[in-house]
């Protein structure tokens, strides 16, 4: 996002720069006296030089932003996998926001009263505010825990995830203590929950494709940007 405007600021100075050679080669017109139409001249060249740098370099930049970006997303129907899973539908605990901590009847709520703030989507390697994940989950995002001694390959496969979006939800994963005997991954959308006991990309996969932007408050990606806006 910044490389873009930086590159978006250098191409907006370039344009300057030509406007201003430009301006000089007008101002350098048969009036002038040799010595000054020597003077503009140059004056002009070194503009229309440092124009061309300008570009260039802006032109470089802005390509940049946009593979960046592209790095940066994923398309959600990649995650299609039609796979059958065991989802376990929640009781709803309702969608109150508090400032205060809550007491929550499940170790991993999927509703209930919750912060007025949620949280940036991505990879969390330690656990942020229950409070926070649940007022996520009410704007369709996906939260995927993990056992804090998960191993190197399946953290590399969680953050690849994180990087999927569909409008304004997303994808989170966050480390949990309270993980149920067994099992090395759980995701949980708004009252949706699914215990793995080994991560299968292709239910995992199903699961976030099925359920994300699901929640009861949905926010479009304008204003979320991200996550961590509400």
């Amino acid at each position: 996002m910044i490389v873009g405007i930086v590159g978006g600021v250098i191409i907006l100075a370039s344009i300057a720069a030509y406007v201003y050679a430009s301006k000089l080669n007008q101002e350098n017109d048969s009036k002038a006296k040799k010595e000054k139409k020597a003077e503009l001249k140059r004056r002009s060249r070194k503009a229309r030089l440092g124009a061309h740098s300008l570009l260039g370099a802006g032109i470089v930049l802005v390509l940049v932003a946009l593979l960046l970006n592209a790095a940066d997303s994923a398309n959600i129907e990649d995650l299609n996998y039609k796979e059958a899973i065991d989802v376990r539908q929640d009781p709803n605990y309702g969608a109150g926001h508090s400032e205060m901590p809550v007491q929550y009847e499940m170790a991993l709520p999927t509703s209930g009263t919750h912060s007025p703030h949620d949280l940036k989507f991505g990879f969390y390697e330690t656990k942020p505010a229950t409070e926070m994940l649940v007022h996520n989950l009410e704007h369709g995002d996906i939260e995927i825990y993990y056992r804090s001694d998960a191993d190197a390959a399946l953290l590399e496969e969680l953050k690849k995830l994180t990087a999927y979006r569909k409008a304004g939800a997303g994808v989170l994963a966050i480390p949990a203590d309270s993980m149920p005997e067994g099992k090395e991954v759980v995701l949980t959308a708004w009252t949706r929950t699914m215990e793995l006991d080994k991560f299968d990309l292709r239910k995992v996969g199903t699961f976030i494709y099925e359920y994300i932007n699901q929640g009861p408050e949905k926010i479009p990606a304008s204003i979320r940007r991200g996550g961590g806006t509400m």
